[in-house]
């Protein structure tokens, strides 16, 4: 039976995977190309994921996968996101975009809150994960998708991904930028409840505080 276990490791200061960083606003791609390129950067941990064997080596890869998306999300949700609702009036595909990212926020936070070790489902969340991305993925790069739509619209998206580039190499030298999480739950499911794990470490349901 798998049990719910804060990782045995040490949590140091989060570091840029490989290749993430540019040094200068002046070179960041415009805002459409630098998400894509961060698409497919995880999808490429991904596919190392599924090869790999070791316990040390999927603990690596889940922290960069994880870290990787939640500064995605992050500069999406404040900077890419407004811009493109300003701009367009397109209130479904902006809420719908939210919405997807707070499913796969959950699921970030389990990932972070187990272990390959002692956690039976840890590759089964990493599958889930990258499932829910690779739709998410599509829904945004497909033709008639946000990003076609906002290549249309009158964005500056030049200015936009020297923006979040800034905003990028600042969240990666962060901790942890989870806290999104944390308010998509209390907006779902209200600020007194919380979740707790099911049998087997499996997620439950949300238990009310009383």
């Amino acid at each position: 039976m798998a049990a719910r276990s804060k990782s045995k490791v040490s949590k140091k200061r989060a570091s840029s995977p490989p290749g993430a960083r540019i040094h200068s606003a002046a070179e960041a791609p415009d805002a459409v190309a630098l998400l894509k390129a961060d698409h497919r950067q995880v999808e490429k941990w991904f596919g190392e994921f599924e090869n790999a064997r070791g316990n040390e080596r999927k603990r690596e890869l889940a922290r960069r996968i994880c870290k990787a998306l939640e500064v995605h999300t992050l500069i999406e949700e404040e900077i890419f996101y407004p811009a493109f609702l300003a701009a367009t009036k397109d209130k479904d595909t902006h809420h719908e975009a939210l919405l997807e990212h707070g499913s796969a926020k959950l699921v970030i936070a389990d990932i972070e809150a187990f272990d390959p070790e002692v956690d039976d489902f840890y590759d089964s969340r990493l599958k889930v994960l990258s499932e829910q991305i690779k739709h998410h993925v599509k829904e945004e790069e497909q033709p008639g998708g946000m990003f076609a739509k906002a290549q249309a619209a009158d964005m500056d998206l030049k200015a936009l991904g020297q923006t979040m580039q800034i905003r990028k190499e600042e969240l990666m030298g962060e901790e942890t930028t989870l806290r999104p999480i944390r308010r998509f739950v209390e907006v779902s499911i209200g600020a007194d409840a919380v979740f707790e794990p099911g049998a087997s470490g499996q997620p439950g349901r949300p238990a009310d505080r009383g």
